[in-house]
């Protein structure tokens, strides 16, 4: 195992039951490491403790006036001082290589599961808890699997000087056989409570990194609204609860810290004062009370490696615990599916809400519970949860397909989607089929503006496509960024692409031109679009009316407006005065009193025209 082997061509199936059973199977996957360095930390440890015996035997040579026998001592000092230069050295190698493998082979799991479950990920676990896995547990994670094989050479070299000095020196060595272990064992009472504070203290630091993420992330609406001192003073709050469980959690392991320190310390003082004892009787000689001294002097430094075993458990356990939580999340069905590689074609229909979408057809679905909506989009896309049947693509559960075969059938583009930073081109370099360029998917999501916008703001970039985005287009205005996401979707040119609000955050212009360029774009191809967006309703083949999670009607924009006053409530957001205005002046009147009041409400972005041609209002509604 070398770390030039990552990142591993599979990392393998984690044992994800629980934290305790995937630190087993991250130390399983690297016994080569592991050994390596227990061999090298078992030369560093033996050789560290044999200078004391060297030393005694040294003393004794000098009390009998043995120059061959001081010369043959100090040759063997030599030896384990090179042995413990070179155990040292190669120790810390192999302990480093156990510690970044194993922390990378778990980032690697769990970007492996990030890209199977996508965007179903966030919504089964937080955001904020996911970095927290993927950054700080991974140390902790890789710092308990390479401390494992360090406190075993530990565990071993004292097991061994303990039967040296009982052999070497019975009387003084009992005393620290005896000493030894409760010495090692002393700190174990304390390790539960210290373990919980610790746990604490990573819980409170984790809603703290989660609210820094939200806040950071919504920083542009914090600003609009004036509530950066609002969510500054939460943050302060949350930071000075990880501040103070800190302190509680850094008391107890500095106790711990002090009882290594005091109680090797009262130890050492019980044999010296018996070996003077027995020194003075003339039961021992002074070479012996020099190494029994030196070997208990000495075995404080392997001896620290108990509490750092114990420190790395702690940490480590609620971080493998989090990281096998996030590694058990599995779609509903094996990913590996059960049936054939070739991605089905066909209607796409949804058992729960009885939702139809014939192929090669333009759907929009509209939906006042947006809660809803994202749960339809997820079956639609092959994530259903547990205990909801999957959709059906031409008759074949979403979930049943193999992972790659479930995403090229189906593309779902959440109603906030992620741009990554790099430039316009690595955005649009994704799977795709071939059959749509940059330039056309640009055009239909009515990119123009956005490319003028990316070329100004990079300093060195002429073609738009070579422009810079930052990490999540915060550069760009929602309504840019909404634009360049539809333009990734559409370049892929799936056979079904679910949208979700795809124009929430555009002009009534733009929307007008997006929703032809959308229809031109995926002539052919089934397209299902979540929107109340009159200008996208009335461009679609079908409009499918979702009520109390459930297809109540069926047909086209302007029969819905006309016929249905669930429809008309949510596309037209009717108010109780406009209903008494219907009643007055008719339904079809009212109808287009309300798409000329959703229109009027409709954001306008970046001073765009303000004004819609009452011609075009009318041809709508």
């Amino acid at each position: 195992m070398q770390i030039q082997d990552l990142p591993y061509p599979d990392p393998g199936v984690p044992d994800a039951r629980s934290g305790p059973r995937f630190l087993w199977w991250l130390g399983r996957n690297q016994l080569g490491g592991q050994f390596k360095a227990l061999a090298w930390g078992l030369l560093h440890f033996v050789a560290v403790s044999a200078q004391p015996f060297c030393v005694g035997f040294a003393v004794e040579a000098v009390v009998d006036r043995s120059g061959t026998r001081l010369a043959l001592t100090g040759g063997v000092m030599a030896l384990c001082g090179a042995a413990t230069a070179i155990g040292d050295t190669f120790l810390h190698r192999a302990a480093v290589t156990n510690w970044i493998t194993a922390a990378a082979r778990t980032q690697q799991l769990l970007a492996r599961k990030a890209a199977q479950l996508g965007s179903a990920l966030t919504r089964r676990v937080a955001a904020g808890e996911v970095v927290s896995v993927s950054t700080g547990d991974v140390e902790k994670i890789g710092w308990f699997v390479e401390a494992v094989s360090r406190f075993t050479a530990a565990a071993l070299t004292v097991l061994l000087v303990c039967v040296g000095l009982v052999v070497y020196q019975p009387a003084l060595g009992v005393v620290v056989a005896v000493g030894l272990p409760v010495v090692a064992l002393a700190a174990l009472p304390l390790l539960p409570p210290a373990t919980r504070r610790a746990d604490l203290q990573r819980e409170k630091a984790g809603r703290a990194t989660e609210l820094a993420s939200d806040t950071v992330a919504g920083l542009r609406v914090l600003r609009g609204i004036g509530g950066e001192e609002l969510f500054l003073d939460r943050y302060r709050s949350a930071s000075q609860e990880v501040r103070h469980a800190a302190v509680r959690s850094a008391r107890m392991w500095s106790l711990i810290s002090a009882i290594q320190v005091l109680l090797p310390g009262l130890l050492l003082i019980t044999v010296v004062c018996y070996g003077v004892h027995l020194a003075r009787e003339g039961r021992i000689t002074v070479g012996e009370l020099v190494t029994v001294y030196s070997s208990v002097m000495v075995l404080a430094y392997p001896l620290r490696h108990f509490e750092e075993i114990a420190m790395a458990y702690s940490f480590s356990r609620p971080s493998a615990k989090r990281a096998a939580r996030v590694l058990s999340l599995e779609r509903v069905t094996d990913i590996g599916g059960s049936r054939a590689a070739g991605a089905p074609s066909g209607d796409l229909y949804d058992p729960v809400t009885n939702l139809l979408a014939p192929a090669a057809r333009l759907t929009a679905v509209v939906c006042g519970d947006p809660d809803a909506a994202g749960r339809l989009a997820e079956r639609l896309g092959g994530h259903p949860p547990e205990d909801s049947p999957s959709a059906l693509l031409g008759g074949v559960p979403l979930n049943e397909l193999p992972l790659d075969s479930a995403r090229t059938a189906v593309l779902v583009q959440d109603k906030d989607p992620v741009l990554l930073s790099g430039s316009l081109r690595e955005l649009l370099d994704v799977p795709a089929s071939g059959g749509i360029d940059a330039g056309a998917a640009l055009a239909a999501a009515q990119c123009g503006d956005v490319l003028d916008a990316l070329v100004q703001g990079s300093l060195d970039a002429e073609d738009p496509m070579d422009a810079r985005i930052t990490e999540r287009g915060r550069s760009l205005s929602g309504g840019q960024r909404q634009r360049l996401a539809l333009a990734r979707s559409l370049i892929t040119d799936p056979e079904v692409l679910v949208l979700d609000e795809p124009t929430s955050a555009v002009d009534s212009h733009t929307e007008a031109r997006i929703a032809e360029g959308l229809r031109e774009v995926r002539a052919g191809r089934t397209t299902v679009v979540f929107t109340s967006s009159p200008l996208l309703l009335d461009r679609a083949d079908r409009v499918v009316l979702l009520h109390e999670g459930e297809a109540v009607a069926v047909g086209g924009h302007r029969e819905l407006l006309r016929s249905e006053p669930r429809y008309r409530a949510v596309v037209t957001r009717e108010t109780e005065e406009e209903a008494v205005l219907g009643a007055a002046l008719g339904d079809e009147d009212a109808s287009l009193h309300g798409v000329l009041q959703d229109l009027d409400d409709n954001e306008l972005e970046d001073g765009e025209v303000e004004v819609i041609e009452r011609e075009e209002i009318e041809e709508t509604a």
